[in-house]
């Protein structure tokens, strides 16, 4: 008799890993998978501490950053930005309706009191809808999904079931739109049109508090039901 194996390979998994920091309590996403290449996406690590925090997660998980990008560009959310290019010698990734809302952020970040606010790059590559955001032997999906913020970008991956997806939904609420560029009607769009077309088992990483899913989002949300 001949002995039988079951083939156990698995499918490549993306590793997601959240850190929380500054004084909006925003996450910063880094994602990775089994060739150690990692992403990072919206850092907003400020205070040396929080940047030391942030390497030391990656050199103690041997990983290799090879792209930064932003969900969209309010201050909270790029405040990393100086220190992860720099230090990685990484390119900035936007959406190009976002490149205002970068810009204008050295004119405001006194007022949240950031006065040492290193100077984010600006983008050298533009992200584009439906295009994919690719790493080690992984993909993400691009979704174009405005209403917080002109520019605002979500990352979707079919294959492990899950999005970042800025500030664009949140556990039972999503992004405010008083904000330059936001707006009501455009956001609940977004989320009726866009996110709630992805599966009800998608795992919504949010870029502030904890996580939530799809499903859970369309029967309870109060978006939907809302008028400006």
């Amino acid at each position: 008799m001949f002995a039988t194996f079951e083939d156990i390979t698995q499918k490549p998994m993306i590793k997601v890993h959240k850190l929380t920091f500054n004084p909006f309590q925003e996450n910063t996403y880094i994602l990775s998978d089994e060739t150690q290449e990692a992403v990072i996406i919206d850092p907003g690590c400020y205070e040396r501490s929080e940047q030391a925090y942030l390497s030391a997660y990656l050199d103690k998980n041997g990983l290799k950053p090879v792209k930064l990008v932003n969900t969209h560009c309010h201050i909270d959310h790029v405040l990393g930005n100086y220190y992860v290019a720099e230090t990685y010698n990484l390119p900035l990734g936007i959406h190009r309706n976002d490149l205002a809302t970068l810009q204008a952020i050295p004119n405001y970040a006194h007022v949240y009191g950031f006065d040492g606010y290193q100077l984010s790059p600006e983008p050298a590559f533009f992200l584009e809808e439906n295009e994919l955001l690719e790493f080690g032997h992984s993909s993400l999906q691009i979704i174009f999904g405005p209403g917080h913020a002109p520019g605002h970008v979500a990352f979707f991956s079919a294959a492990d079931k899950f999005v970042i997806n800025g500030d664009i939904l949140f556990q039972g609420s999503f992004g405010r739109v008083d904000l330059p560029g936001g707006s009501f009607d455009v956001l609940k769009k977004t989320i009726l049109e866009k996110m709630f077309g992805l599966p009800d088992d998608t795992i919504v990483y949010c870029g502030h508090g904890a996580e939530t899913t799809i499903g859970q989002e369309k029967k309870t949300n109060p978006i939907r039901y809302m008028e400006m």
